[in-house]
């Protein structure tokens, strides 16, 4: 790869999954790997990278894709040499679990309440597999478990399934995973023609980011240049909760499904609420040309879009707030577990579901860190310090106001609808790393 640190990536060398859309509708698997024999782990590194497409070499037809990323542990467990580790990041050094308190993971969410083995030092290597449909995951998850064949150094200690219905809607009810950056040198369309691209940078490690600079790259280069960190998380829903909630306060079903649009900043179908205020427009939140292509400018006092609502906080776009919005830009990929509560339910059926959720970026700090602590668990930045994300907040007794003329709304005792079952950091390195880490001989 060119020398050029400030060059635009090689997209030949990134792992398709760090940047490429994912299908819709699919099914997938995240899979925990502990590594007890580095020797055999790194046998199945070899394996596995003829299986691994790049972010250039996806086919869009199959639209299958599989991803390796490590733990800071993982790392260490298949011998990546100590003066190397020093130089990832901090917050990968220590882990999720030991950042728990500063991410708002308390209560139902401290690592003390995580499902088994998250958390713990045993979780090193994380396998994701993606496909548009089951026999088509099954197909790419038969190779995986092949390349696991006779390596009994490295044993499969967790698994989830996971999938994105047709209709694109999480437990909650609502369309995700609309809103993406768009990056300089990556073939991703930009479906918010008021924002610029994005320096490569803040998704990769080794190019310059939107500061002008380049973050430190572990080393050696070849080990850090074009590889990314993602922070991954089992979001357990409390759907009755939040249903319940919303219908205690809500003076018949139209003002609840208002209340709920408040509560997320879009309507069900996906339509942005600074577009549509005051209806759902199902056929605006389905066109991928328009549901995202829209700012917050207009609209300084939230009375089309509350300021502390969950899609404003996350992304707070041309919004005066505290802080400079491009530095905490980061993918997120969230993916549904779990069996959905049927609609017009309001009484919890004990059903464990949620998100699987993966924060992409360069940067753990300012991007997942920052965003989590601040934009989620803090209302400082938008003026109401009290107040967090009233959808996924550590709110415990919270609040949440909803603007309006001539008397604001004031919602209390917010409970948590979203506890935290577990996550990790994981670093995804590019395929030169990964033939870099297969070809160790420590």
């Amino acid at each position: 790869m060119s020398t050029d640190h400030g060059s635009v990536p090689n997209l030949a060398d990134v792992q398709a999954a760090v940047l490429q859309p994912r299908p819709t509708p699919y099914a997938g698997t995240y899979l925990a790997l502990r590594i007890d024999d580095r020797r055999q782990a790194r046998a199945l590194v070899q394996r596995m990278l003829p299986m691994l497409d790049s972010v250039a070499s996806f086919d869009a037809e199959r639209q299958v894709s599989l991803a390796i990323g490590f733990s800071f542990e993982g790392l260490r467990a298949i011998g990546v040499p100590e003066d190397s580790l020093a130089t990832f990041s901090p917050e990968f050094q220590q882990g999720m679990a030991a950042r728990a308190a500063e991410l708002g993971d308390v209560g139902d969410s401290s690592p003390a309440n995580w499902e088994g083995p998250l958390g713990s030092k045993d979780v090193h290597l994380m396998l994701v597999g993606l496909a548009p449909d089951a026999p088509r995951l099954e197909a790419i998850l038969l190779l995986a478990r092949d390349a696991l064949r006779d390596l009994p150094g490295v044993a499969t200690i967790w698994q989830q399934e996971v999938f994105a219905a047709p209709n694109e809607r999480e437990p909650f009810g609502f369309k995700d995973g609309i809103g993406q950056p768009a990056i300089e040198g990556a073939a991703i369309p930009c479906t918010n023609s008021r924002e610029e691209r994005l320096k490569a940078g803040e998704f990769l490690l080794g190019f310059e980011d939107e500061t002008g600079s380049i973050a430190a790259v572990p080393q050696p280069d070849i080990l850090g240049r074009g590889g990314t960190y993602a922070a991954f998380r089992k979001l357990h829903t409390r759907v009755a909760d939040f249903r319940q909630y919303l219908r205690d306060r809500a003076a018949d079903r139209a003002d609840e499904e208002l209340l709920a649009a408040k509560v997320v900043g879009r309507w069900p179908s996906g339509a942005p609420l600074p577009l549509s205020p005051d209806r759902d427009d199902p056929e605006l939140g389905a066109d991928p040309h328009r549901n995202n292509d829209f700012q917050y400018g207009d609209d300084p006092r939230g009375l089309k879009c509350p300021l502390g609502s969950h899609a404003r906080r996350m992304n707070p776009r041309d919004a005066i707030i505290t802080g400079e919005v491009r530095l905490h830009r980061m993918i997120r990929r969230g993916t549904n577990y779990g069996p959905p509560l049927p609609q017009g339910v309001y009484e919890d059926d004990g059903a464990d579901r949620g998100i699987v959720f993966a924060f992409i970026g360069a940067h753990l700090a300012r991007q997942f860190e920052f965003v989590q602590a601040q934009w989620v668990n803090d209302g400082k930045f938008i003026g109401v310090p009290v107040e967090k994300d009233p959808l996924v907040g550590a709110n415990d007794d919270g609040q949440f106001t909803v603007p309006r003329t001539p008397i604001r709304r004031r919602f209390q005792g917010l409970p948590p609808f979203v506890v935290n079952r577990g996550g990790e950091y994981c670093f995804l390195p590019s395929l030169s790393a990964l033939r870099w880490i297969a070809d160790l001989d420590t």
